[in-house]
């Protein structure tokens, strides 16, 4: 048996003295020991008082023991070896014509925090995983979908209707200090294994709301228009997924395979088949087809 991780309790009073007003952006904090999904909890707290949530709020886990992904996966980790939290926005009425960016803005804030405070070479793939570029040791340990990239975590956004009006639900779990024995599926990885600087949850979760806010506020000032903001090239400069060539399992059935070329006006992957024809596709779990690199940032295919 290997050592013992260590796996510090979240602090409350330090969080809350950081991200709350007036020293941060948060109208409202809770940080709970145990929750089955911070998403679920969050969006029961606005539909039950949206009043009390107006503003930036955010549910915060010492341990998420139901966590949901996309398409009604599971996600679960060992008690404080994550960073599991939800944060809830009110889109205006502006905002919500533009909707479908909200997960990747959430997973762009996500990335530039893992950067700067864990110095991980993060990416993402879309619409909503967090990877660790060339995490895998070699090319021999490439794995069909993920090459030696490794999902590291991920997003989940949901829009809450509420007697104020809808609300964002932006869910974000993180993988912290797992050992590689925690892990569930050879694709996933956590910040320790990938060579993190630093696993201090706090650390990263100051820094992952403060992203957030930056990004919150340039969407909203531009009215919501992502390309207009900018924000839209910056998301596809971090985009793993664009230049490469991907396989699409398409939601009801069927399959696309091709070049994933761009992201369009809003924020769907417009994938070019081997006919030569773009399609746009609006969901969809997307594999990384090996044999393919992605172009760099400002590039397209």
């Amino acid at each position: 048996m290997g050592e013992p991780v260590d796996r510090p309790a979240l602090r409350a009073s330090a969080l809350r003295e950081l991200l709350l007003h007036p020293a941060g952006p948060l109208g409202r904090l809770e940080v709970v020991e145990r929750a089955e999904s911070t998403n679920t909890e969050l969006a029961a707290a606005l539909t039950r008082e949206p009043d009390a949530w107006r503003g930036v709020g955010m549910v915060v886990a010492d341990h998420q023991a139901g966590g949901r992904g996309r398409a009604g996966r599971s996600w679960q980790t060992p008690p404080r070896a994550a960073l599991t939290l939800s944060i809830s926005v009110w889109p205006t009425a502006q905002d919500q014509r533009s909707i479908g960016w909200l997960p990747l803005l959430t997973g762009l804030g996500a990335v530039r925090a893992l950067r700067a405070t864990a110095g991980v070479d993060a990416g993402l793939k879309w619409p909503n995983d967090l990877l660790v570029l060339g995490a895998a040791a070699t090319e021999g340990d490439a794995l069909d979908g993920w090459g030696t990239d490794r999902k590291v975590g991920g997003v989940l956004s949901e829009l809450v209707p509420t007697a104020a009006g809808p609300a964002a639900v932006l869910g974000i779990g993180i993988n912290v200090s797992q050992t590689a024995d925690e892990l569930p599926v050879p694709s996933a990885t956590s910040l320790a294994l990938a060579g993190a600087k630093d696993l201090d949850r706090e650390v990263l979760v100051v820094a992952l709301v403060t992203a957030l806010a930056e990004l919150k506020a340039r969407w909203s000032t531009a009215g919501g228009d992502a390309v207009a903001s900018g924000l839209a090239d910056e998301v596809q400069a971090v985009c793993r997924t664009l230049g490469r060539r991907v396989r699409v399992a398409l939601p009801g059935g069927g399959e696309l395979v091709g070049t994933a070329r761009r992201l369009d006006g809003a924020g769907a992957l417009v994938v070019r088949d081997d006919a030569g024809t773009e399609r746009t596709v609006l969901a969809g779990d997307v594999l990384h087809v090996r044999g393919a690199e992605p172009v760099g940032p400002g590039q397209r295919p």
